[in-house]
């Protein structure tokens, strides 16, 4: 008897968990399943698919291929009683491509329940495109699957992000390689890696199932004027020595445009003025913006500043060092 190694055929390690096997078992499935692929050897492959499928899956007869190899089944006759209707499992595709063979109960037809079950288990549960059966036009068999999703990524500025509204795309389509025009309304407050979600608007189905959806992952782009603290914000505003030392009222950005802020005299940089309700907006409320205190000095001095910044400095008493 030769020996076949059956975790090379789902390509899966010797340590692989249930898990990782029932998933390579499915993708490979639905790759060279001979209703959907119809190249040369793909019905063999499809069969040493299942049986790998039908030894690993089960813990029992694994852990007697890990130890017997193919000689597991002689074993296992040998050492116990197998479990009924499995003695001879197998896939058994005739001329009109139906199924057959050794399952308890006989074979299946496209009506029967038994086939339905095993394509509920082959392709149902979530994930792009994982949603398939048979269809009927005319009185014959059409496979039907539902068209994967689609994800693309959607650049947003900070006031874009914040305010919301409706946005004109143009994306190019993978599945046809032509462009496709949407209209997309974007959620006030929507955050980096969140999805917006477009229903059927990813790959086309088959045999008259759903589209797919499209998903557009959202980047907020850095904005140089603000930095991020949770929901609250924060911007540098620049101001010079004599307005720290004597107060003034200067222009603070904001996501709604240019407001005033009063500066209060003495104040020294890293100071913080807080604008309450100002920040990102979110589902408890939007968050403050803090007008941070940053005092610069010129960085070239005209001979009257210089004069004056020397008289400043005998007239003062003020030790900034203690």
């Amino acid at each position: 008897m030769d020996y076949k190694d059956y975790y090379a055929v789902l390509g899966v390690p010797k340590d692989a968990s249930q898990d990782d096997i029932q998933k390579a078992y499915r993708k490979l499935a639905r790759k060279f399943h001979p209703d959907v692929n119809k190249e040369s050897g793909a019905e063999s492959k499809f069969k040493d698919i299942s049986e790998a499928k039908e030894v690993l899956g089960d813990a029992d007869k694994r852990a007697k291929y890990d130890r017997y190899g193919s000689a597991w089944k002689a074993a296992q006759e040998h050492g116990g009683t197998p479990p009924p209707g499995y003695e001879d499992f197998q896939f058994d595709f005739g001329n009109g491509g139906g199924f057959g063979g050794g399952f308890p109960g006989g074979g299946f037809s496209a009506g029967g329940t038994g086939f339905s079950s095993f394509f509920d288990m082959l392709f149902g549960g979530s994930g792009a495109g994982a949603r398939a059966g048979f269809g009927g036009r005319g009185g014959g068999r059409e496979w039907a699957s539902q068209g994967a999703d689609h994800e693309a990524q959607l650049a947003l500025s900070l006031e874009e992000a914040a305010h919301g509204g409706e946005r004109d795309l143009m994306l190019s389509d993978p599945s046809t390689g032509g462009r496709r025009n949407f209209r997309v309304k974007i959620p006030a407050g929507i955050k980096s890696g969140q999805r917006i979600r477009l229903s059927g608007r990813g790959a086309q189905g088959t045999g008259g199932a759903a589209a797919g959806d499209l998903f557009l992952k959202v980047e907020i782009a850095p904005d140089p004027r603000f930095a991020w603290e949770g929901e609250d914000l924060v911007t540098k505003v620049p101001v010079a020595p004599w307005e720290a030392a004597l107060g003034a009222e200067v222009e603070v950005p904001t996501l709604g445009g240019k407001v005033k802020v009063r500066i209060p005299a003495g104040s020294t940089t890293g100071r913080r003025i807080r604008l309450r309700g100002k920040g990102y907006p979110a589902k408890t409320g939007p968050g403050d913006l803090y007008a941070e205190m940053k005092v610069v000095v010129p960085d070239t001095l005209t001979a009257r500043e210089r004069e004056l910044y020397q008289e400043l400095s005998e007239a003062s008493e003020f030790k900034p060092r203690g």
